[in-house]
C-alpha cells in the first residue's frame, strides 16, 4: 500500500505594512514575488487601508488583525484571531507587549496555539516560546525602523507541523539571522 505525500501549505506572513498611510503606496516588488506563491496570507496588523486587504485577497485567502494604526478598519478586523491552517493552530495579535516576559505572556494568552504571529515592533523574530510554542514577528516589508532589513516571513505547514519557517530579507533576497 502506498502513502500519499502531504502537500505543504505555503503561508506568507506580513505585519506593519502601513500601505496608504501617506508615506507608502505599495508593497515592494520582492514581496509580490512571494505573494504570487502563497496559499494563505497572515497579516499581524497595521494594514492601514481596506484596499490592501482586497489586494492581498487577490493572491490567497487573508487573515488579519487590527493594529494600532488601523483606525479605518475598526469593526472590520478583530483584535486577535485564532485559526487552524494545515492542522497548525495559529494565533494572530498585533502588539505582543515588551520583549521581556513575552514567551510566557503569549503562552498564557494563547495556550492552545502552536504558533503565535505578532507585529508592532517592526523587528523580525522567530523563536521558540514556552512549551514548544513558536513565536513569529515577520518585521515589516515597507518600514524597517531599527531592523536591519525590510522583511516578511514564509511558512510551510504540513499535517499539523511547521515544516519550515524563515524570515526573508527583501532587500538582499536572503534569509534573516535574528540570533542575538
Amino acid at each position: 500500500m502506498s502513502r500519499v505525500a502531504s502537500v505543504a501549505t505555503h503561508v506568507v506572513v506580513l505585519s506593519d505594512t502601513h500601505v496608504g498611510d501617506g508615506t507608502r503606496r505599495r508593497l515592494p516588488d520582492a514581496a509580490y514575488a512571494h505573494l504570487q506563491r502563497a496559499d494563505r496570507i497572515l497579516h499581524a496588523g497595521d494594514v492601514v487601508t481596506e484596499d490592501l486587504l482586497h489586494e492581498l485577497a487577490g493572491f490567497a485567502p487573508v487573515d488579519a488583525v487590527l493594529g494600532n494604526n488601523d483606525h479605518s478598519l475598526v469593526g472590520l478586523l478583530p483584535e486577535t484571531c485564532e485559526l487552524t491552517v494545515a492542522g497548525v493552530r495559529i494565533a494572530l495579535v498585533h502588539d505582543s507587549g515588551a520583549r521581556a516576559g513575552r514567551p510566557a505572556r503569549l503562552h498564557r494568552r494563547f495556550p492552545g496555539a502552536d504558533l503565535v504571529v505578532f507585529g508592532h515592533s517592526h523587528e523580525p523574530c522567530d523563536e521558540e516560546g514556552v512549551a514548544g510554542q513558536r513565536l513569529l514577528n515577520p518585521g515589516s516589508c515597507t518600514w524597517k525602523r531599527r531592523a536591519p532589513a525590510h522583511t516578511l516571513a514564509l511558512l510551510d505547514l504540513v499535517d499539523g507541523t511547521i515544516a519550515s519557517s524563515r524570515l526573508v530579507d527583501l532587500d538582499a533576497g536572503l534569509p534573516v539571522d535574528v540570533t542575538r
